[in-house]
């Protein structure tokens, strides 16, 4: 197209063709920032980080480290809080107080097909309708619907410590209650044992893991009565078989018992034997920490610089920060707790939550240790590289583990996500095209003459520039002849 076609048409244009065109781009470009915007508060990513993604998994020279990124979501899979509070008598009561809901659908349903597969030898051989009662009672929503079942399958077989196990966690509104109720799921499993109720193949390792599994419940039943020696004793005596560990996690619920006692050599002595967990490297950095943060000042520090026991102490906050950054905000109360889940994401925002809801008064029980806490974990980012590629001592922060924080953490509850999330690039474009049309269709509105010349004088810049350079040339030539004609 050239300079006189184009001058032709914007001769007949109107002002009212650059109001539609401008207003006609305002509203793509929003209605594209608007997408993107959503896309990137409910998903984390953008529509163009997707496209990206979606290109990177076609091409195999780019796939290297989405593979990485895609592998590492998958593994990510939710553990079962080994300190879960009982439903009848205390998630449910913050329900009715609060009028909020503590726990989530896809929390809840994690915890039923646990009990399934825990308890899916718990029947009895007589009567086949108790395990079609308890299954659906597993399987209901309604925790009305769970308790009466409960009660059709005891109606029809006393010696169900399943049955029993669901009075204990849905009906029962006390801890003296569920206490009551444990016992009798405990003593119904025991004697279902020695009846040989259950079959040979059975009999060995399924009616030990139902055991088991009532007494880990039990012991945190009389830690909450206040009886801290007896569930140490009952989690000491679970600790002896590697297979209930792993299944309840008994370790760290003794730990926290142990940190009411306030026995700190000990809780040293069980975490250099365990994996990786918050509470096991929170709790060794609070440990640690007892011994220098009552004299520990910040000034002083700061001026003569960390002995040895003020520099270990640091480098276990640093080392329990890398690998949670949720839980300092939560043990300094600038963010709110609420109800531990039942299951939580390692290193996400609901093990944070777990680990605060029964931790942090052993740290207020230590002098100065939150003191210590507020003035070095921020230090831990300084090291740590950005965008987080690699961790220091840990390996880099799973990205999945916000996603299924999502999914376990309940509506009302405002999810911390690490590291913060930058805008995306696409998105700020859009935003500063949308506005720049925005800005273009008002003056074109307002002053329509004025948007007209301009649109000619934009059309014929091109021009102009092609005829400026031209005679540049000329006079880098010295052709003065075609000089004067042009």
């Amino acid at each position: 197209m050239d300079v006189e076609t184009l001058d032709v048409f914007f001769s007949n244009t109107t002002p009212q063709f650059y109001v539609i065109l401008t207003g006609t781009s305002t509203i793509i470009s929003g209605v594209v920032l608007f997408i993107e915007w959503i896309t990137f508060i409910y998903y984390g990513v953008s529509v163009s980080e997707r496209l990206f993604a979606l290109i990177c998994s076609v091409l195999p020279v780019l796939n290297s480290t989405e593979e990485q990124k895609t592998t590492q979501h998958s593994e990510m899979k939710p553990i079962r809080n080994p300190l879960v509070l009982f439903r009848g008598a205390e998630y449910n009561r913050f329900q009715w107080v609060m009028d909020k809901e503590p726990l989530t659908f896809f929390d809840m349903n994690l915890s039923a097909q646990e009990h399934q597969v825990i308890f899916a030898c718990d029947s009895s051989e007589d009567n086949d309708n108790t395990d079609a009662y308890m299954s659906m009672a597993w399987r209901s929503r309604d925790p009305l619907e769970r308790i009466a079942y409960a009660r059709k399958a005891i109606k029809a077989n006393e010696s169900l410590p399943a049955a029993w196990v669901l009075l204990a966690e849905e009906e029962a509104t006390t801890i003296t209650e569920v206490e009551n109720n444990l016992r009798e799921a405990l003593n119904r499993s025991t004697e279902t044992g020695h009846k040989g109720n259950y079959s040979v193949s059975k009999s060995n390792g399924c009616n030990e893991v139902v055991v088991c599994y009532i007494k880990a419940r039990l012991a945190q039943c009389v830690r909450k009565l206040g009886r801290v020696k007896e569930a140490i004793k009952i989690y000491r005596e679970l600790l002896r078989d590697s297979k209930v560990n792993k299944i309840c996690n008994v370790t760290e619920a003794l730990i926290e018992a142990l940190l009411e006692q306030q026995a700190y050599s000990e809780v040293q002595q069980l975490i250099g034997q365990q994996e990786k967990s918050a509470v096991y490297l929170y709790s060794s950095a609070l440990c640690i920490a007892k011994g220098v943060s009552d004299k520990f000042c910040p000034e002083n520090a700061s001026k003569r610089g960390l002995n040895s026991a003020e520099l270990s102490a640091v480098e276990a906050i640093h080392l329990a920060v890398e690998y949670n950054p949720h839980v300092p905000k939560y043990l300094l109360e600038q963010k709110n707790i609420i109800l531990p889940p039942e299951h939580y994401a390692s290193r996400g925002d609901s093990e944070a939550v777990a680990y605060a809801f029964h931790h942090l008064q052993h740290w207020k029980r230590v002098p100065g240790a939150l003191n210590l806490l507020s003035c070095t974990w921020e230090g831990t980012f300084r090291v740590l590289p950005f965008p987080l590629e690699q961790g220091v001592q840990h390996a880099p922060y799973p990205a999945s583990a916000t996603t299924l924080d999502k999914e376990i953490l309940p509506a009302h509850h405002t999810i911390s996500v690490y590291p913060r999330q930058e805008v995306p690039f696409f998105m700020v474009f859009s935003g500063i095209l949308c506005f720049s049309f925005m800005t273009l269709t008002v003056v074109a509105y307002h002053f329509p003459n004025v948007m007209t010349q301009y649109a000619k004088t934009v059309s014929t810049f091109p021009e102009a520039c092609k005829r400026s350079w031209y005679i540049l040339c000329l006079h880098l030539t010295g052709d003065h002849h075609l000089l004067i004609t042009s």
